[in-house]
């Protein structure tokens, strides 16, 4: 069980720091571009996603696989045997690392588009 936890974790993070951004479909923040000079836009942006890159994601990854696997493997445990247990720790691995990921990227999405409205865009998105 511990090695496909372990198999489980590495490859969401490794998945994970792959990713430019976030994934195919992703466009970044929408802003009223009105007025607005793109090549400073662009400057900023890339200061806003630098600070964003303080995110742990990479971490949340990993504290939620590993809690996923904690969790899974104790209702596996609780409603079956050895075997059942070990396929709920991957489920709840899996799903853990999800979300994980999904709470990092989704602060790091708010971290950019509370820099760039404090730096004065008007964000849609």
């Amino acid at each position: 069980m511990l090695y496909r936890t372990s198999a489980v974790i590495l490859i969401c993070a490794g998945l994970l720091s792959c990713q430019s951004g976030r994934g195919p479909g992703y466009s970044g923040p929408i802003i009223d571009t009105k007025g607005v000079d793109m090549a400073r836009y662009e400057t900023d942006l890339a200061e806003c996603q630098a600070i964003a890159d303080q995110v742990p994601v990479g971490e949340r990854v990993v504290v939620g696989a590993a809690t996923g696997a904690v969790i899974g493997g104790a209702i596996g445990t609780v409603v079956g045997n050895h075997r059942t247990a070990t396929r709920t720790a991957g489920v709840g691995a899996i799903g853990g690392g999800v979300r994980g990921a999904s709470s990092g990227l989704s602060e790091r999405d708010r971290v950019i588009h509370n820099c760039l409205r404090g730096r004065g865009y008007s964000v849609l998105n």
